[in-house]
């Protein structure tokens, strides 16, 4: 089962406004870092205005940029844009209640989907964007052959 990577491509698309923050970001510039189709990045990025997390304009001149510093966006305003819901799921199918696992095994998981659900929004509470520009800043940034080098961050 594959698991989402919205929210990893948010991530992604957010600390790239973040790096250019003077500039728009467009959706085919984003989808070139994030190595995708700049429609899926336009999908992320309707998901991201309607949070509150990005601006976006249309037309020649369009793209996104942030509507908040970095240092005020946390990870998990970002995962609670893009997830449509728990990290954890049940199988798909009811259990056979005549087993003695199978009766109790779905308020068992419940339980730990529960607090792994509660301890993963705490730890994205705890980091932010600006977190994640700084990490990726430490490191020198090769030129992308295909969108151009990233210019030095502002």
């Amino acid at each position: 089962m594959a698991a989402s990577c919205r929210f990893a491509f948010a991530v992604h698309i957010l600390t790239v406004l973040a790096y250019k923050q003077r500039e728009m970001g467009t959706s085919d510039l984003l989808a070139g870092s994030v190595n995708t189709n700049a429609v899926v990045i336009r999908r992320l990025l309707s998901d991201l205005r309607r949070a509150g997390l990005v601006q976006t304009h249309k037309g020649a001149r369009g793209g996104a940029r942030l509507s908040r510093p970095p240092a005020e966006i946390t990870l998990d305003e970002i995962y609670r844009a893009v997830e449509c819901g728990p990290s954890f799921s049940h199988h798909p199918h009811q259990p056979d209640q005549r087993c003695p696992v199978g009766r109790k095994i779905e308020l068992v998981l419940g339980e730990v989907f529960s607090s792994a659900q509660a301890a993963l929004e705490q730890a994205l509470a705890r980091r932010t964007l600006a977190d994640v520009l700084e990490t990726v800043i430490d490191e020198p940034v090769p030129a992308d052959v295909e969108t151009g080098a990233l210019p030095e961050a502002n």
